[in-house]
């Protein structure tokens, strides 16, 4: 199991840029498949971009190009990188492992409005 504080949110307005952090702790980080997920209100949970342990990565079509997700093993760390941010981006975001249904964490709000 995996223990994920997710940092970096905050209030931008659109067309701004934001960069999420994410650490793990309590596991072998190296190996998993990682993720960005986010929920919206009234909305479920969706996986908008995740990074294999080797490095390859895949977004949701409503992010590419705006979205970039990255890893450094030796931190323990996850990252997205958020640019040309939309209204319809505000959402509660979170980190996880893909596909072993781990706990979640709290996640950091990110609100886009002008």
């Amino acid at each position: 199991q995996v223990q994920l504080v997710e940092s970096g949110g905050g209030l931008v307005q659109p067309g701004g840029s934001l960069r999420l952090s994410c650490a793990a702790s309590g596991s072998i980080f190296s190996i998993y498949a990682m993720g960005w997920y986010r929920q919206a209100p009234g909305k479920q949970r969706e996986l908008v971009a995740g990074i294999a342990s080797g490095g390859s990565t895949n977004y949701v079509d409503s992010v590419k190009g705006r979205f970039t997700i990255s890893r450094d093993n030796a931190k323990k760390m996850v990252y997205l990188q958020m640019n040309s941010l939309k209204p319809e981006d505000t959402a509660v975001y979170y980190c996880n492992v893909i596909g072993l249904g781990y706990d979640w964490g709290q996640g950091t709000q990110v609100t886009v409005s002008s």
